[in-house]
């Protein structure tokens, strides 16, 4: 396959992303082929984690380690 064809991103996955928002959200907005991602709400789970919610339908909180996780 030509390199013309592959994603910039290639080999980036959302636990290698900086664990701040503005990375989330760079990162899904490229994800999303360039549309943009944004926060809808930010709420506090039960363990008092913070979870963004965001508007392609997912929400990410960080995990143990600081890393980004979608969550369930």
């Amino acid at each position: 396959m030509s390199q013309a064809f592959v994603k910039e991103s290639e080999g980036e996955w959302l636990h290698d992303i900086t664990p701040t928002l503005p990375a989330l959200i760079n990162y899904l907005t490229r994800e999303n082929n360039g549309v943009r991602v944004y926060e809808q709400k930010m709420i506090t789970d039960k363990s008092g984690r913070e979870v963004h919610v965001m508007s392609n339908g997912l929400s990410y909180a960080k995990d143990k380690e600081g890393k980004w996780e979608i969550v369930w």
